[in-house]
């Protein structure tokens, strides 16, 4: 066996599992599940329709590399959300469809990592843990990049000691972040790369809650356009991670792509070749219809900043809180232990939320997720708001 494999942590909902053991809640409430981060808003019946009308594509083996008419589907995409010049994004050379962001961002790492040379691979720090198990199997050492709220949960790249980063060959960027919904400005992403040329590393921008933000007149900015504003139009050591899952409300489908420097999406596309994961036809055709259509994102957006204002205002008497710039997620402090407050709130009010220190690492003594809940609005209003009322009410009983 692999003994790399000794070294993976429990996942976060297997922590939670072994936290909520034991407990029998109240079986006169029905269980709201606020823990995990899947869209429950119905799919665009017209991405569905074009699933089903390509299905006679089940009979083709697909190319690893994609149709080109989805390759130009996502290259446009690309194009208007990030105003970039016509052409800036080579559809040919600069695409490739993945299957879902999850495994490209683990088998993205397995492919540029170089295990002789002692690597160490950044990530912020609470974060999405695939990041920390692709770096351990790669061969490379997680280093963590702790964020608070005196960061504004963003990662402080210039508290990295240029060794450090003479060590680095991966880091990890998430923006719109993953609990926290902090969005990296465009000097933060630039500073990034300007490290990256300067230390010899690659940027892996996981961007699949970009297209849920609170603030319609403020998208987040990317990596890319980041790189295009430097004057680096072949978007060198950048590649950005993209996902219909939160965007479309399609986290059955596994569809998303990976786009940036030539380089790397060659190199990519020839260790995803023997990897064996090329998207299946009914699946790039309906994946080319949702990224060619912005109005049921906007219809997304709309819902969950909805459910953001009403869950808020719930919460504010007895919490902190308030909408973030972007995600489904609230981030919470809580007024006892982390822990603590899952288990009672799960004991007594039959909700599940996921305490912050199952998605963060000790860091020089602290853990950065520690007294904190992430709280995923994926539900439909009523139901946030019935979860919003328990969790006042069981805060007001502690």
């Amino acid at each position: 066996m692999n003994p790399d494999l000794d070294s993976l942590q429990p996942y976060p909902f297997e922590k939670l599992a072994a936290l909520k053991s034991g407990i029998v809640p109240p079986s006169r409430q029905r269980p709201i599940n606020l823990a995990i981060g899947e869209p429950k808003h119905m799919p665009p019946a017209f991405v569905a329709e074009t699933l089903i009308a390509h299905l006679h594509g089940l009979a083709n083996y697909p190319a690893t590399r994609g149709e080109a008419r989805l390759r130009e589907a996502i290259a446009a995409w690309l194009t208007r959300r990030y105003d970039l010049p016509e052409g800036a994004i080579d559809p040919e050379a600069q695409v490739l469809p993945v299957n879902g962001t999850r495994e490209a961002l683990f088998a993205f790492a397995q492919c540029v990592v170089d295990r002789r040379q002692d690597p160490l691979v950044f990530m912020p720090n609470p974060f999405y843990q695939i990041y920390e198990g692709a770096a351990l199997l790669a061969g490379a050492r997680p280093a963590y990049l702790p964020t608070s709220a005196d960061t504004r949960w963003l990662p402080d790249l210039d508290a990295v000691p240029a060794a450090a980063w003479r060590r680095c060959q991966l880091l990890y960027l998430c923006s719109p972040g993953n609990p926290s919904g902090a969005v990296a400005p465009l000097d933060l992403l630039q500073r990034a790369l300007r490290l990256a040329h300067e230390h010899d590393f690659v940027v892996a921008a996981d961007e699949c809650y970009s297209e849920i933000y609170y603030d319609e007149a403020t998208p987040p900015p990317g990596l890319l356009a980041a790189a295009h504003a430097m004057g680096d139009s072949s978007f060198s050591r950048c590649l950005v991670f993209h996902s219909l899952s939160k965007r479309s409300n399609l986290p059955g489908m596994r569809s998303g792509f990976v786009a940036g420097d030539a380089v790397l999406v060659r190199k990519f596309l020839q260790y995803r070749t023997y990897h064996g994961c090329a998207m299946p036809p009914p699946v790039q055709a309906a994946s080319r219809a949702a990224w060619k259509d912005e109005a049921h994102v906007r219809e997304n957006r709309a819902r969950y900043r909805e459910k953001f204002d009403a869950v808020c205002a719930v919460l504010a008497p007895v919490m902190k809180v308030e909408p973030p710039p972007a995600s489904f997620y609230l981030w919470p402090e809580t007024p006892v232990p982390d822990t603590q407050f899952a288990r009672e709130l799960y004991a007594r009010e039959h909700v599940t939320v996921l305490p912050g220190s199952f998605l963060s690492r000790e860091h020089e003594g602290i853990n950065p997720g520690a007294g904190r809940v992430r709280i995923a609005l994926v539900a439909e209003l009523a139901e946030c708001c019935e979860a919003a009322e328990r969790i006042r009410r069981c805060i007001e009983s502690l």
